[in-house]
Formats: structure tokens, sequence, C-alpha cells
């Protein structure tokens, strides 16, 4: 699937200037944009901010407690002609506290000819949706010929981390995974066993995993001061390892003797390390992933390198997939339309 660029069928059939559309989660979720679909377009979306091709200032927030955050995050991308920012808030504590998600937002397309609205949809599947593309576009591209895949945290993101590896290794014959609440581990196993050809196994514990695969993956919670469940010891030449909650679950000692330290952004990086997420520092980057699918720089270079990529999120990735649910809302005639 390529970015949808027809602006003047999109204009027939919205009124630019005087309505929008509202995609409330249900019918974002509805709309049957298949996983592959998103993989391709989050590929797309990599590859031109790999070759520069973008605009997009690192997330900008405010922090009304310890460990939250609400973030602005607007991008365009100029070949396709899409322009739109997702405002996303992330509370650690709300699955425990409040039965809440611990991440909710909203996206916001816009024309680019005249600035105005076009769309504001719920974003909460879109990023349970394209954060685990970028992970296994990622894995797939490091790590071509593994066979194994560890997974720590099995809840939304968790469970489609494993779809997408499934998806995109394509390799692929294990899955290792691991929760705190071993419950979810089983109910991630009870919900994909069925559906996926690969075999999913509950792992004894955090060590028991990051020793069983050559991939390993993190989606927990994201937290200034590092947990280290995973510690340095147990990872071995050869591994690639890919946290997408950024250092909270891994011991710093392995970022900082990894052969490549890889992220989706150097300057979204560097501005969490202004607000004290790496409190050891920011290990020096040797590339952005988006660089790597590009073909601008290189990936694993030797079998034996232990390879980091952290990947936190990127705009241009939200709104390549939210552009295509637009349309595909528009082609549907699903959504509210509201006047402006």
């Amino acid at each position: 699937m390529t970015f949808p660029t027809d602006r003047q069928r999109l204009a027939d059939q919205l009124t630019i200037g005087s309505e929008l559309i509202y995609l409330p989660r249900q019918d974002v979720e509805h709309l049957g944009l298949t996983r592959d679909a998103i993989l391709e377009l989050t590929r797309q979306a990599l590859v031109e901010h790999g070759h520069r091709r973008y605009e997009m200032p690192a997330k900008i927030g405010v922090h009304p407690y310890d460990n939250v955050f609400h973030h602005a995050m607007p991008a365009y991308l100029p070949g396709p002609g899409i322009v739109g920012m997702k405002w996303i808030a992330c509370y650690p504590d709300n699955p425990r506290t409040c039965a809440l998600p611990q991440t909710t937002g909203l996206l916001v397309l816009n024309d680019v000819d005249t600035g105005v609205p076009l769309a504001v949809m719920d974003s909460a599947w879109l990023t349970a949706m394209r954060t685990p593309a970028v992970t296994a576009l990622a894995a797939a591209a490091l790590h071509p010929d593994a066979t194994t895949f560890g997974m720590f945290g099995c809840g939304v993101q968790g469970i489609e981390h494993v779809r997408y590896a499934a998806l995109a290794m394509p390799r692929l014959e294990t899955v290792h995974v691991y929760d705190t609440n071993g419950a979810a581990a089983d109910a991630l196993i009870a919900t994909l066993q069925p559906e996926l050809e690969v075999r999913i196994i509950k792992g004894a514990s955090a060590e028991a995993v990051t020793k069983s695969a050559e991939v390993l993956s993190s989606a927990t919670v994201i937290l200034r001061r590092p947990l280290a469940v995973v510690k340095d010891a147990w990872v071995t030449t050869g591994q690639t390892i890919l946290p997408c909650d950024l250092n909270t679950f891994w011991d710093p000692r392995t970022t900082r003797r990894a052969d490549k330290y890889l992220v989706d952004s150097v300057e979204e990086h560097e501005l969490f390390a202004s607000m004290g997420y790496f409190p050891d520092g920011l290990p020096e980057v040797a590339a952005e992933i988006g660089e790597v699918l590009a073909g601008v720089r290189p990936g694993r270079e030797h079998a034996d390198e232990i390879i980091v990529n952290s990947n936190i999120g990127m705009a241009v990735c939200d709104i390549a997939v939210g552009n295509a649910l637009l349309h595909r809302a528009l082609e549907r005639g699903v959504g509210m339309r509201l006047p402006l």
C-alpha cells in the first residue's frame, strides 16, 4: 500500500474548510486497515525520514506529575503531502489505579494547501499498531535470519508485537514471552497461539527469555530511572534488542557496550535525555533506523554484533497511517462530519 495522495478525490468527498471528519476509536478500529498495510505505510514513512524528507521537531510536552507526560507530535511529509499532529498522554499508573489505558491521544490531520483541519481521530489504536510495526521492520532489517523472538510485556503492545513479529520476520519459529503478571502472559498465549503458526512459550523468568531469543523487545512502562530487569550479564553476542520503553527495562551497561546503538529519532532521544530519562547519559548513536531501512547507513555488519535499537515513536509514522485511515473513512462513508 502506498500513501493515498489524491487531494482532488479527497476534496470531492469532503467540503474542505467547512467540515472535518471525526473518527472515534471504534470507527478507527473497524476501517479494516490491515497489518500488512500498516507495515508498508510505516516502512515508507521511515524511509522518508531516513532520506531527511520530512519536517518533525522533537516532541514538546508538559508533565503534570512525575513519570507522566503530555506530548505534542507534529510532522510534515512533503513527498505525499501529509501534515498533522498527535497529542498523546502517557500515565503509567492508569491501568492499576483507574482501569484506563496507559496511553491515550488524538490525531489531527490538516490540508497542506490551505492548513484547515481535515480530520480528528482517536490515536490509541493507531499508536498500538504503528509502534510494533516499527519494531518488526527493525527486527527484519537488523536480524533477517532470526528464528527466535523474545517479548517482555504482554499487554496490548506485547500482543501486537508478537503478531507483527510473526508477520515481518520470515524465518521466525518460536516466540518467548514474559510479564511480571503471569496471567498476562497466559492471556497472550491463549489469544495468539490459535491464530499464529509460530510456537509461543511462556518464559519462566526474564533471564530465561533473554537467553532463549536472538531478537528481544520490551513494551513495559516508561520511567526516568531504569528498572534494569534484564541484566547485562544475560545478554550475549549477536543479539538484537528493540526497546520501545526507552531505557526502563534494560541494564544501561548493555546499551553502553553495544556494538551499535540505533534510535528512531536522535532529536527525540536527546530531548528525553534532557528530561532525565537517561540518567547514565544517552549512548552514542550510530544511526537512525530509517537510515538503515533507506540504505543510507549500515545495520548489522557482523553476526556477533550486539545491536540495540530504541524506538520511542515518531509522528511521521502516525500521520502516514492516519492519512490512510482518513481516505478509507471517506471512501466508506465512516465517521462523523462536524462543522468548522
